[in-house]
């Protein structure tokens, strides 16, 4: 016959289990305590994840800055000597040379413009470098290298091989005006050259011109680098 589980073999009652438990002991105890510092430590780790994405987030804005090879310049026009150019139509730097710089956070620009006559010149030079410091100008160079002329044959764009990273030369309705435009990592070229072709100092051959061009737009590359 089953017994009461109430009740003892020798018919004694057992005395109700007190409502309040005695304290974990041993490994109980052990296994309580160290609830507490595994949650501390998977917070730890939480904060260190967020802490260590955010300083990677702003390190990848500092990978993701152009590597600029040229120096910043401070006269732009005692920089660009304008050799090739001034052989085939006479000295650029004898009339009142144009120097600018502007020095922006994000990009650093120095222009200079010469010309070959005083009151009548019958070639003009625009030159530009900008330094770029936060964004890499590659993705966007062919839409920065649009050519200003509006009537623009764009078969008339051709590339410069072995001059910076890319270059392209964009010659102009009838040939009056040339661009050369060199990319070099966050370093960007620009050489213009615009002549009105009515005076025997003009160059009437737009291939010379564009010869010139590309060694004197190297040569002031060869002066900028650092």
């Amino acid at each position: 016959m089953i017994s009461d589980p109430e009740l003892d073999g020798a018919g004694e009652t057992r005395p109700a289990q007190s409502a309040e438990e005695p304290p974990p002991r041993g490994g109980e105890a052990a296994g309580a305590g160290a609830r507490r510092p595994w949650l501390w430590a998977l917070g730890g780790a939480a904060l260190a994840s967020v802490l260590w994405a955010g300083g990677l987030y702003a390190f990848g804005e500092r990978l993701a800055a152009p590597e600029i090879s040229y120096r910043a310049t401070q006269n732009l026009c005692l920089d660009f000597e304008a050799r090739a150019l001034s052989r085939i139509a006479g000295g650029l730097h004898r009339y009142r040379p144009l120097n600018r710089q502007d020095d922006h956070p994000a990009v650093r620009r120095a222009i200079c413009q010469l010309q070959n006559g005083e009151s009548i010149s019958t070639l003009t030079v625009h030159v530009r470098v900008d330094l770029h410091r936060k964004t890499d100008p590659g993705p966007e160079f062919d839409a920065l290298s649009i050519p200003l002329f509006a009537e623009m044959d764009p078969r008339r764009t051709e590339e410069v091989p072995g001059l910076g990273e890319r270059a392209l030369l964009l010659v102009g309705p009838g040939g009056g005006s040339v661009e050369l435009k060199v990319l070099h990592g966050g370093a960007v070229f620009t050489v213009t050259a615009t002549g009105t072709g009515s005076a025997p100092d003009t160059p009437a051959d737009t291939s010379a011109l564009r010869a010139a061009m590309v060694e004197d737009a190297r040569a002031l590359m060869t002066a900028l680098k650092e």
